[in-house]
């Protein structure tokens, strides 16, 4: 039975619902809406009077279906550019300073959301009486979209800003803005490397498949997909751009033209991902990065089978090659420069393969992490995992994600020894 609870922050009045042991405040605005002037300017902070109303989910970003939901299923999610806000799971609102971990999702930089069912923060916010908060940040063009002389990444600058509001608003929702683990997989954890080569607000990462044997783009590569980009979404510029609806901006992503300069480009990218634009992100970032990795303690994992979730790829000898230079050995090499530099490195790799077509394959740690089998439920990558299997790896899982999470370690030896999950 849920009942409501509020919190008291400097800023106002959260309305949230106490269900099960845990109470969750959803929907929460760190951000003003990216609309009107604002769309792909840098997020501004946001404020609100009186009482907010945090009982809601609140929509995603704008977005076309992942490409993925061929192995991990597919949700179902109200979309609107309104979606800068943040979810907060929390044992109590009670005064005391918990570990707090932060959770960047998922999806090419192109689809996804904090605080789909697949990502609830409930069950690991009550096993490990830890604060966990889910961020949306802007997807697609609406992030990433790099003009010359505008500002690049505003995605990568939602996501900042959500940490500074984690950082000064925690502590009133039972949370240690001293103890904060950010948490990211695939671009949530490509994003998350990127940031620690700026001025990081977090000294501990978890890091699940971050694709950094792709690299990031150029902003000379970044200009000339951008340019076919407008064009395919009838715009010459991008003052013009702010006033087409969503729906130009989307169609855009499958036409034609975009799709020939994204196979002209060669590096088998994502449409939209992170450019080296020489301010928001260095130019030369290789240096940047083996720096960046010296800046926080780490939990790096990875998957036996990441090719396999994508289009045309699966479990053979090709894909995994393919998938150990996008994923895996980036992941090793990183907890190894973590470690060079004395940082503590912990390596896992998940091996639980409950089928044949997909195998360990992109994604299928997430269940796990989050004990959200249920949520997963008819997911393709999962089809005859039994569920005692499936409980006992949840209970694995997550007890070593959270040793990490409050600070302490988990139960296999650091880097270069890397723990094998099935």
């Amino acid at each position: 039975m849920s009942e409501r609870v509020k919190a008291a922050l400097r800023s106002g009045t959260l309305a949230g619902v106490r269900d099960g042991g845990v109470c969750r405040f959803g929907a929460i605005p760190y951000a003003q809406a990216p609309v009107g002037e604002l769309r792909f300017a840098p997020p501004q902070p946001a404020s609100w009077l009186g009482e907010f109303d945090a009982t809601g989910m609140g929509p995603v970003a704008p977005q076309l279906p992942s490409r993925l939901r061929g192995a991990m299923g597919d949700f179902d999610a109200e979309q609107s550019e309104e979606c800068l806000h943040l979810t907060v799971w929390t044992p109590a609102v009670d005064g005391k300073r918990r570990p707090v971990v932060v959770w960047l999702h998922g999806g090419a930089w192109q689809s996804g959301g904090g605080a789909l069912d697949w990502y609830d923060g409930s069950r690991l916010a009550q096993r490990g009486d830890v604060v966990v908060v889910a961020v949306n940040y802007r997807l697609a063009a609406l992030g990433w979209l790099y003009v010359p002389g505008q500002t690049a990444n505003a995605g990568l600058l939602d996501q900042e800003m959500a940490i500074d509001w984690v950082l000064a608003n925690i502590e009133d929702l039972g949370g240690d803005p001293e103890r904060v683990t950010v948490m990211g997989q695939s671009a949530g954890a490509s994003s998350i490397c990127a940031m620690l080569t700026r001025q990081p607000r977090f000294s501990r990462a978890i890091l699940q498949s971050a694709a950094l044997g792709r690299g990031f783009r150029s902003a000379a590569q970044g200009e000339a997909l951008g340019q076919v980009y407008l064009r395919a979404a009838g715009a010459e510029s991008l003052s013009a751009a702010r006033k087409l609806p969503v729906s130009a901006l989307l169609a855009a992503q499958q036409a034609p033209e975009v799709a020939q300069a994204l196979q002209a480009e060669g590096s088998s990218r994502s449409l939209f991902s992170p450019v080296l634009d020489g301010q928001v992100l260095p130019l030369d970032i290789a240096p940047a990065l083996m720096t960046a990795a010296g800046r926080a303690d780490v939990l790096v994992c990875y998957t036996r089978d990441e090719m396999a979730a994508f289009p045309d790829h699966g479990t053979d000898a090709a894909s995994q090659q393919m998938g150990d230079a996008v994923f895996g050995a980036p992941s090793r090499q990183w907890a190894g420069h973590a470690a060079a530099q004395g940082r503590d490195a912990w390596l896992a790799r998940f091996d639980v393969a409950p089928t044949d077509r997909f195998g360990a394959c992109h994604c299928i740690e997430l269940p796990f992490v989050f004990d959200t089998l249920q949520a997963f439920t008819g997911a393709p990558m999962l089809a005859g995992l039994p569920a005692a299997h499936a409980e006992q790896l949840a209970r694995q899982t997550q007890t070593a994600w959270l040793a990490f999470i409050r600070c302490d370690a988990p139960a296999w030896p650091q880097a270069p020894h890397m723990q094998i999950l099935a």
